[in-house]
């Protein structure tokens, strides 16, 4: 059986993606990558209350009111894709996991390398969006 995640997309008024950047440890999957905020769904646990708890560990917000947008069967777990508009200036946040958080504009997003096979989740966002 596969594992199962949940990720959120949270994206501002200028219609940007918050992403943070991976810590940069090599014992860690895709060190120094971008990445979106989530983690792993553990035993027992729903993919809603999942992305709740992650978000109040990692950056310490309040994600209960965001939506389920997508879910993802890639080929070593199930990602849960939720989505919620938060606009914060990223360095306000407060980060107990990664390196830093940023905001960035879908032409800035088709450029970097992100982890996890989340260019196509984002690329996928933006088709819809538009």
């Amino acid at each position: 059986m596969k594992r199962s995640g949940a990720s959120i997309i949270f994206t501002n008024r200028r219609d940007e993606v918050l992403l943070l950047l991976r810590d940069d440890k090599p014992d860690i999957p895709y060190p120094n990558m971008w990445d979106l905020p989530g983690g792993h769904v553990d035993n027992g646990e729903t993919p809603e209350a999942c992305i709740v708890r992650e978000m109040l560990e990692e950056i310490e917000t309040d994600v209960s009111c965001c939506r389920l947008l997508a879910v993802y069967d890639f080929s070593d777990r199930i990602e849960y894709i939720f989505h919620m508009e938060l606009d914060a200036d990223p360095e306000t946040i407060p980060l107990h996991e990664g390196q830093c958080l940023r905001s960035f504009p879908s032409h800035e997003i088709a450029h970097l390398s992100l982890a996890y096979g989340f260019d196509l989740v984002l690329s996928d966002f933006f088709s819809d969006c538009r």
